[in-house]
Parts: C-alpha cells; sequence; structure tokens
C-alpha cells in the first residue's frame, strides 16, 4: 500500500475513534462501541495498528457502559456455570493472543452451543466485535461480572 493511502487509512481510524470516544462520553456507549467494532473488522486483517486502536476504543466505551448499568439499577446476581459448556480461561493468556483465542473458538463452535468465557476484565468489547462479524449468530450471558472475575457464557445461535 502506497504511503499516501497508509497515512489515510491511520488518519481515518484517529478521527474514528475520536468521534466513538466522544459518543460513549455524550451518553451512548454502546452505539460507539459498536460502531467502533464495524471499523475493527475492517481493519483488523489489513491494519492491525489501526485496529488496535479501535480496540482500545471499544475498552473505553464497554467501561462507560458499566458505569452507566451499575448507577441505572441493582446487580445481576452471579449464576452458576453450566457443567457441560467448555470453558475457556483466557486470564494467563498474554493480552494479544486472546482474542485470537476466542475467536477461534467460537468459529468452531457448533450452533446450538456455547462456551464459558474466564476473564480479568469486562469483555463487553468483545461482544461488539463478535455482533459486527456474526450479527444474529450468538448468545451472550454474563455468569459473574467482577470486580476481579468475569464469566460469559457465549453461545453460537446461526450457522457454524
Amino acid at each position: 500500500m502506497p504511503a499516501e493511502a497508509a497515512d489515510v487509512v491511520d488518519g481515518l481510524s484517529r478521527v474514528l475513534s475520536r468521534a466513538c470516544r466522544q459518543l460513549a462520553e455524550a451518553g451512548q456507549p454502546q452505539r460507539a462501541g459498536r460502531l467502533a467494532a464495524d471499523g475493527w473488522v475492517l481493519l483488523r486483517r489489513t491494519h492491525p495498528v489501526q485496529a488496535q486502536r479501535l480496540d482500545g476504543t471499544m475498552h473505553h466505551a464497554a467501561r462507560l457502559e458499566q458505569q452507566l448499568e451499575t448507577s441505572a439499577g441493582p446487580d445481576r446476581k452471579d449464576r452458576p456455570v453450566p457443567v457441560t459448556d467448555r470453558v475457556v480461561d483466557v486470564r494467563t493468556e498474554i493480552p494479544r493472543t486472546r482474542h485470537e483465542l476466542i475467536f477461534s473458538t467460537f468459529a468452531t463452535l457448533p450452533a446450538g452451543t456455547a462456551f464459558i468465557l474466564v476473564n480479568d476484565h469486562d469483555p463487553k468489547p468483545l461482544s461488539y466485535q463478535l455482533a459486527a462479524e456474526n450479527p444474529g449468530e450468538f448468545t451472550w450471558e454474563y455468569l459473574e461480572e467482577g470486580p476481579e472475575v468475569w464469566r460469559v457464557r457465549i453461545g453460537r445461535t446461526g450457522p457454524a
């Protein structure tokens, strides 16, 4: 890719990131996270540095969304982990390999099944990414919501 085109992609990803952060801070963190995820899907394979910038934006939006949910009502109760679901604990993985592991697990998941994701922070940005890449094909159910451990049951509803 010519340097000029690379500069344009970099500049546009910066603008999109700033716009999404402002949207999140204006009280629309879920919309901001989904918009950043749409950009991330377009960039992740060919422009990983710019995609990483949008990943950070999704994390920012998710933190703001969690703050809004916390202030809006009572916390959800922790739910038991279903025994038949595979558990994917990414807490010991290095950060740059976590999403790759999660996406490869989801990619091999047959329709009608699920796995339990265990993480050390709220994986909400991942839900934005799954929604952008697999609209209508997954379920997302929090089983435990921190502050030290998050457990989410991620299921496949659509084609595998």
